[in-house]
């Protein structure tokens, strides 16, 4: 086959074993996906999967549930994604993973949305029967549900969607009244008058969960309240004590002041008139005065001088509730921080101005409606508000007018800025108001302590990922106050107690407990009604002495029973309780891994999870905060619409999801290219093992070193991506697999091995060692994208087993151990690091266009390479030994099939020996 300078040049290109496969570069996703999605549903993938994995050892996720009241957004993605993460590769280990997705169902979130279609119609919604309401509110969740369902779908979940759970099923609601009562018959609850947060445009109770703060301008103001005795000082009499506050509306009910007993408090004589006020706040006070400077002839005081001194409120002249004197009270909550070092109470709308009081004898007057406005008996802005309203507190509002009329406001003016707390639905300013609720009490001693101390233990017996979570769950639920249960609106699971009107206890019986149950089962939360309410009584108790409550539960008590009617029904006998696993984002420390572990640590005395992975927040690609108003917000669907699913999965799986992270157009498109080349490594293998087969197969003790590395580099990585799993750190799973595919096989054994695939025999034992490795490396890499690139690496599979089942049916590829070999590792890491060096050297040639080629060079090398033949490694003619490393281009011809420069060759376009023994045979 050797042929004379002079003869024609031959094409031997049908004599190269190229790869071949009808795998297309080009994904397609959009297009594909679909299709893939439809063929699992109609072969009740899930329902299969379920069998093939019964008996198995289980991993129970248990799905924490979004609101049903929207389009599915990037943070739902996110979450559901990851799940779906956790959910698979528990499944590829073996083991019975299931999925059961829900949706919270009841609470403001629905109920604000209903309304404001009412509002739109200009209807009131306190107008229309609550039955009526509550079906609406009912049909709404369920239309979301079924939206947000189908949008997930998309996403590749596999999941039990066809049978989610939803806190409104009537079973869901049986369960969750069920729960409370074991709270009631426990006494584990009281109804007290406490400060809540509240929402005066919302007119209910707000949960901590429910708060975002927000940056607002507010009206200050500094009062002066004279006082008119001072036992311990009678010199203080006629002095005014000066009070500072951002909150004017709660002068109306102001009733004491209080002062820190370490403070040191200076006595200043300003225009006539004698002020009090912390030394270290003086500068301060002064410049919101306007004054440069006092007569400080009276001299400072300890605060003890204060004891048992009143003081009387500007609006005394009223008459009534202004006429009666206010105490000034001892607090350990005054600081010199800001403001004047004394602080004015009123116990209905402060924590510490209620404790404070309230251990003074002096009880809430609950001049504040609901609505945010004062009581229309009210003596002083009865009827007014709403309190929440910049103009009512504003400098020229009336609250500082009347002030100022009555010579007690000294400043004011709108330009405090500060943190505030809004509702995060109708993004409303809210405030404390003192009303009778339900709590839970957080300390109240028990046999098997407080439930507080029960969460406490459970937090520390449960593993958090990452581990600040344990701190930032730990700090919460130390210092958090009584669980508020109650909520005064219509649509959610109603507290269903009976109180006695004589003694203001609440009915404890089994019976009627059990009736109600029964009830709430067959009727979900409308069988809370008047109407039932003797039935549920039976004959033992009259409806005429027990007040039947209105209030409906928090709707962070519905979700924190999830695990109960979720994971111990029976609905769905493939899950147990406790969880394995609670997955949410950073904000649920605060919302449902608490209330769940409360409302599990009050009924059964741990946390219904073993442990808790929590993720961050998605930003745009600037590190803002999404907003439709800024116009920044990236939609999950059109994502997948323009791009797939599969790219939106390998971004939420790529990045450091633990912390808040970035999303925009040029991140989506590092991980397309990023998916490209996974794709094309894929492409590749389906290429180059086109018509392998066993009788091709190579033992590992047979095969040459680079063969053997890369399955060291293989099993290497295989318990790398196990631990990977273990920790929950997909970030780390992705990278390992990714940089496995583009540096050590795309850019290494690949390239280092195509001659051989293109040139060598079919029955060349290294030829068949190397696709023996790669059909090795196929049934690994598919199976461990599978998680990850759900729709692509089905595509893959079925493109070579068109006859297999799912690739999602199968489990962790069986990668052995012993393949482990450090010594041969530590050597390939020195010739790989010589390789980039000889390519170092080469690439300059290339660029000055000395070469074509890195085969038109010979290369000197000092090492010793023993048996390998380091010439195909480096992929040049020649490597000869020599002092130092140098590249020169060779003499020798290149080969017309195989494109190396050899000594053997006697023209260009010549065969090398091998390949003329090819080409012959």
């Amino acid at each position: 086959m050797t042929k004379t300078a002079d003869s024609p040049k031959q094409d031997y290109r049908d004599s190269v074993f190229l790869p071949k496969t009808d795998f297309p570069m080009k994904a397609g996703l959009p297009q594909k996906e679909p299709g893939i999605l439809a063929r699992w549903q109609a072969a009740d993938f899930y329902a299969e999967l379920r069998n093939r994995r019964r008996g198995r050892e289980k991993f129970i996720l248990h799905d924490g549930p979004p609101y049903a009241n929207g389009d599915m957004h990037i943070g739902h993605a996110l979450n559901h994604i990851l799940k779906d993460m956790v959910v698979r590769t528990q499944t590829l280990l073996g083991k019975d993973a299931p999925y059961v997705p829900g949706w919270d169902c009841h609470g403001l979130p629905i109920e604000w949305k209903v309304e404001e279609q009412y509002r739109k119609k200009k209807l009131n919604k306190d107008e229309v029967p609550a039955v009526e309401f509550r079906a609406e509110c009912r049909a709404y969740a369920q239309h979301w549900v079924d939206t947000q369902r189908e949008q997930l779908k998309r996403l590749g979940i596999n999941a039990d969607w066809d049978n989610p759970y939803l806190t409104m099923d009537f079973q869901a609601e049986a369960t969750i009244v069920s729960e409370l009562l074991k709270f009631a018959e426990s006494g584990q609850l009281y109804r007290g008058a406490k400060p809540v947060m509240w929402s005066p445009v919302e007119k209910t109770a707000l949960a901590e969960a429910e708060i975002e703060y927000e940056d607002i301008t507010s009206t200050q103001i500094d009062v002066a309240f004279e006082i008119v005795d001072a036992p311990n000082e009678p010199s203080l009499v006629g002095a005014f004590a000066v009070i500072w506050t951002t909150t004017p509306w709660t002068i109306p009910v102001n009733q004491a002041l209080a002062y820190g007993p370490d403070v040191e408090y200076v006595v200043s004589e300003v225009a006539g008139r004698r002020y009090i006020y912390a030394l270290d706040l003086e500068h301060a006070f002064l410049s919101r005065l306007g004054v440069e400077s006092v007569d400080r002839g009276h001299g400072t005081l300890k605060a003890g001088a204060l004891a048992d001194a009143t003081v009387r409120h500007p609006m005394h002249k009223l008459d009534g509730f202004f006429a009666k004197p206010r105490p000034m009270l001892a607090g350990d909550f005054v600081t010199t921080d800001s403001g004047t070092g004394l602080v004015h109470m009123a116990p209905d709308h402060g924590e510490d101005d209620f404790d404070l009081c309230k251990a003074n004898g002096i009880e809430p007057v609950f001049a504040v409606e609901g609505d945010g406005k004062y009581r229309a008996d009210w003596l002083w802005l009865g009827g007014e508000g709403s309190v929440i309203n910049p103009k009512f507190n504003a400098p020229d509002g009336p609250i500082c007018t009347a002030l100022h009329d009555a010579g007690g406001l000294l400043a004011a003016s709108a330009d405090y800025k500060h943190s505030y707390p809004h509702s995060w639905r109708s993004k409303a300013k809210v405030i404390y108001r003192c009303t009778p609720q339900w709590f839970v009490p957080m300390d109240k001693a028990s046999a098997d302590g407080t439930l507080r101390d029960k969460a406490m233990t459970a937090i520390s017996e449960t593993r958090w990922v990452p581990e600040k979570g344990q701190n930032r769950i730990t700090a919460m639920v130390e210092g958090r106050p009584d669980w508020v249960l109650s909520r005064q609106r219509a649509w959610g699971v109603p507290i269903t107690l009976f109180v006695d009107r004589k003694s203001g206890q609440y009915l404890c019986d089994a019976g009627v407990n059990a009736r109600i149950i029964a009830g709430v089962r067959e009727m979900g939360v409308d069988a809370w009604s008047d109407e039932r309410a003797q039935a549920y009584l039976g004959s033992d108790y009259a409806l005429a002495d027990y007040e039947r409550v209105t209030d409906i539960l928090d709707v962070w008590f519905d979700s924190g029973c999830t695990h109960a009617f979720v994971l111990e029904s029976g609905r769905w006998p493939d899950l147990q309780w406790p969880a394995d696993l609670y997955l949410e984002g950073s904000d649920q420390h605060r919302g449902w891994f608490q209330s769940s572990l409360l409302q599990s640590c009050g009924t059964r005395g741990r946390a219904p999870y073993n442990a808790v992975l929590t993720h961050g927040f998605t930003m745009d690609q600037k590190g803002m905060k999404m907003s439709k108003s800024l116009g920044n917000t990236i939609n999950p669907l059109d994502l997948m619409r323009d791009n797939g699913a599969d790219i939106l999965r390998l971004w939420a799986l790529t990045v450091d999801f633990t912390e808040d992270h970035r999303i925009g157009k040029e991140i989506l498109a590092g991980v397309s290219d990023q998916y490209r080349k996974l794709r094309n490594t894929f492409r590749y293998l389906l290429g180059a093992l086109d018509g392998f087969s066993d009788a091709e197969k190579v033992a590992v003790k047979d095969m040459p070193e680079l063969e053997r590395y890369m399955l060291h580099l293989l099993a290497d990585m295989d318990a790398k991506l196990k631990a990977a799993v273990n920790d929950f750190d997909f970030n780390t799973y992705v990278r390992l697999l990714t940089e496995f595919c583009n540096e050590d096989l795309s850019a290494f054994f690949f390239d280092i091995r195509k001659d051989c695939l293109y040139c060598d025999a079919a029955t060349d034992p290294k030829r068949m060692a190397y696709r023996t490795v790669l059909d090795i490396l196929f049934h690994a890499l598919v199976r461990y994208a599978a998680p990850v690139l759900v729709f692509t690496s089905e595509e893959v599979w079925q493109s070579r087993l068109p006859d297999a089942d799912s690739v999602h049916f199968s489990e962790w590829p069986d990668v052995d151990a012993g393949w482990i070999d450090k010594i041969l590792a530590v050597k390939w890491a020195n010739i790989r690091g010589s390789r980039m060096l000889a390519n170092e050297r080469i690439e300059p040639m290339r660029r000055n266009k000395e070469i074509g080629s890195s085969l038109e060079v010979e290369y000197s090398y000092p090492g010793d390479p023993g048996e390998i033949d380091l010439a195909e490694v480096f992929i040049v003619s020649a490597v000869h030994h020599g002092r130092e490393e140098d590249a020169v281009k060779t003499t020798n011809h290149k080969c017309g099939r195989c494109w190396r420069h050899l000594p053997e060759v006697v023209d260009d376009g010549a065969l090398c020996g091998r390949c003329a023994d090819v080409v012959g045979e």
